[in-house]
């Protein structure tokens, strides 16, 4: 598509971009420190242990 705006195109700037909610100078946490939180790891234990006794119940005793 054809860029027909009147207004002037702004220089480009040397700092890095930041996401809004970034602090300056506080490292990112990801996925793998989400996952070392111990009431994570025990809902997801607990969810994955229904799971798992779904399963043997519908293979061995249905």
């Amino acid at each position: 598509m054809l860029d027909t705006s009147r207004d002037p195109v702004p220089a480009p700037t040397d700092a890095p971009a930041r996401a809004p909610g970034d602090i300056p100078g506080e490292e990112r946490r990801g996925c793998l420190y989400a996952l070392s939180q111990p009431p994570l790891m025990i809902f997801l234990g607990v969810i994955g242990c229904l799971l798992l006794l779904a399963a043997v119940h519908d293979l061995f005793m249905l």
